[in-house]
């Protein structure tokens, strides 16, 4: 108990903070690309996807595609922690993407309930910290260096 409300600058446990946190945001992203992928038809034809997205060229079910890869696939292997910084780069590329090319910069933006800050934004920055601290030990990856 002492630990917890220490002054301390020492994680009370590092690794457990990491665990909950590749958790908490790997399902959460990970049930963005689920809806994706249920709806994949329907959303490929979309004048959104048909439209306002072009990666490489190609529109529609090729982007998205790509965009479910990284938000389901990429998610559950965060959460498990299973090549965490490998499956990191495409989420960062695709909250990258959304930052640059689909909101164009607007990280701030004016809501019904005040200022709202966009959540690629928010994913962006935790996947960053993620990218640089690692999985942790709570991890397959940590199972794996230790063999």
């Amino acid at each position: 108990m002492k630990k917890i409300f220490s002054n301390s600058i020492e994680p009370i446990n590092l690794s457990l903070g990491l665990l909950l946190l590749r958790i908490i945001i790997g399902f959460l992203m990970a049930f963005y690309g689920y809806e994706k992928l249920l709806h994949f038809n329907e959303m490929a034809a979309s004048d959104f996807w048909a439209k306002n997205i072009s990666f490489l060229g190609m529109t529609g079910k090729f982007p998205l595609a790509l965009t479910v890869f990284a938000e389901l696939f990429c998610s559950i292997f965060l959460i498990l922690g299973l090549y965490t910084r490998v499956s990191l780069l495409p989420l960062l590329f695709c909250m990258g993407y959304i930052i640059v090319s689909v909101v164009k910069f607007s990280i701030i933006d004016s809501g019904d309930n005040g200022i709202e800050i966009n959540s690629a934004f928010t994913y962006f920055i935790i996947y960053a910290v993620l990218f640089f601290t690692g999985p942790g030990k709570f991890s397959i990856d940590n199972k794996i260096s230790k063999k």
